[in-house]
C-alpha cells in the first residue's frame, strides 16, 4: 500500500467526514471497528468530550470502536449516538453479554462563532461521517470537524483567520506506523514548528500591522498578551477554542502505555500552536493502539508529538478562507 502521509497509513484506521457547508459545521469520524487500546490526555481548562473517563488507567473497557471529532460546541457530541447506531447494525461493540455496546469517546470544538450557531452535528451526520469512511487519505482543510474552525482569536473573530482539519503520518521502521487526524481551533496562532514563523492567527485590528515571518501581518497572540489591549482582550476573548484529535499506531501498547502516548503527543500542540493549553482551550488527543508489533512506548510517543505538530500545520495550510475569514492561503497568494 503507498504511504499517504495520513492516518489512514495505520491498518485498520478508516476515516470519515460529514458537514454542512451553508451551517459551516461537521463532523469526522475515526472508525477502528476491530478495537483499539485507547488513551487521552486532556488540557486546558475549556474541554468538551465524551466518555473519555474510560479511557484511562483502571477503568474496565480495555477497547474502544470509533472516536468522534465534532464542531458545534456541546451540542456536537449528539453525533457520537449516529456512530454508535452504525456501528451496533453490524453488531461491533463491548460485549457485555445482554448487548454489544459500541465504545465511542467524543471530543467537540466551539464553531458557533461562524456559519449558523443554530445547526450543529447530530446523529444523522454521525451516522453519515460513518458512511463516508474510508481507508484512503482523508480531505483536509475546510471539511468535517474542520469546517467552521478558526484560528488567533484574541481580538475576536474579526481578525481571527480560517483553520480547518489535517493530518499526517511516519514510518518508524520495523512495520511500526504513527499517524494523527486534528482539528484546529486554538486562541492562539498556529506557527512553523521549524521556524517560529506564524502561519495563521490573530490578524491586528485597530494595532498597526506586526510582520512576522516575512510579509504577513499578524497581531502575534502571544506578544499581544503583554499588552494593554491584549490583557483587555483576554477579558473578553472567545471562551470557547480547542485542538482535537487523533493519534494512532500500530504498535502493541497496554492502557497505561498508550496513555502516555496522548500525554507525549500534546507536545505536538505546543509546538505547533502559541500560546497553547490556555484556559480558553481544551486541547484533547485521544490515543488509538491497535497492532501486534512491539514498539518502545518512547518511541511512539515521541513522534506521535512529530505527527500532531505536522497535521497541525496542514490543516492551516489546506484551509481555504470561507466566513468572512481569509485563510493562509490567501495571505501567500497576495
Amino acid at each position: 500500500m503507498k504511504f499517504a502521509d495520513a492516518i489512514t497509513d495505520v491498518p485498520g484506521i478508516m476515516v470519515g467526514h460529514a458537514d454542512d457547508t451553508q451551517a459551516m459545521t461537521g463532523c469526522t469520524v475515526v472508525l477502528c471497528t476491530d478495537g483499539a487500546v485507547g488513551g487521552v490526555d486532556q488540557r486546558g481548562g475549556a474541554p468538551g468530550t465524551r466518555e473519555t473517563d474510560l479511557l484511562r488507567p483502571s477503568h474496565l473497557v480495555q477497547k474502544i470502536h470509533a472516536v468522534l471529532l465534532a464542531g458545534g460546541s456541546a451540542y456536537g457530541l449528539d453525533a457520537a449516538a449516529g456512530v454508535m447506531r452504525y456501528l451496533e447494525e453490524r453488531d461491533i461493540g463491548h460485549d457485555t453479554t445482554i448487548a454489544k455496546v459500541p465504545i465511542v469517546p467524543a471530543a467537540i470544538l466551539f464553531d458557533l462563532g461562524i456559519g449558523r450557531s443554530d445547526v450543529r452535528p447530530d446523529a444523522a451526520m454521525g451516522y453519515l461521517a460513518c458512511q463516508n469512511a474510508s481507508p484512503d487519505r482523508p480531505q483536509e482543510g475546510n471539511v468535517g470537524a474542520g469546517m467552521g474552525a478558526s484560528v488567533g482569536k484574541i481580538l475576536g473573530m474579526a481578525g481571527a483567520m480560517k483553520s480547518g482539519i489535517g493530518t499526517a503520518s511516519i514510518d518508524l521502521g520495523g512495520g511500526i506506523i504513527v499517524g494523527a487526524i486534528i482539528a484546529v481551533n486554538p486562541l492562539g496562532d498556529v506557527v512553523d514548528p521549524q521556524t517560529g514563523n506564524i502561519l495563521a492567527g490573530a490578524r491586528p485590528a485597530k494595532l498597526g500591522p506586526i510582520n512576522i515571518g516575512g510579509d504577513k501581518p499578524f497581531a502575534d497572540t502571544l506578544a499581544a498578551m503583554k499588552g494593554m489591549v491584549g490583557k483587555t482582550a483576554l477579558r473578553f476573548a472567545a471562551k470557547s477554542n480547542t485542538v482535537i484529535g487523533v493519534v494512532a499506531t500500530n504498535a502493541q501498547l497496554n492502557k497505561e502505555e498508550v496513555n502516555k502516548v496522548a500525554q507525549m503527543a500534546q507536545d505536538g500542540v505546543a509546538r505547533a500552536v502559541r500560546p497553547a493549553h490556555t484556559m480558553y482551550d481544551g486541547d484533547t488527543l485521544i490515543a488509538l493502539a491497535m497492532g501486534k508489533k512491539k514498539a518502545d512506548v518512547n518511541l511512539v510517543g515521541a513522534y506521535g508529538a512529530e505527527v500532531v505538530a505536522r497535521a497541525i500545520v496542514n490543516a492551516v495550510l489546506k484551509a481555504e478562507g470561507a466566513g468572512g475569514l481569509p485563510a493562509a492561503a490567501n495571505l501567500q497568494s497576495g
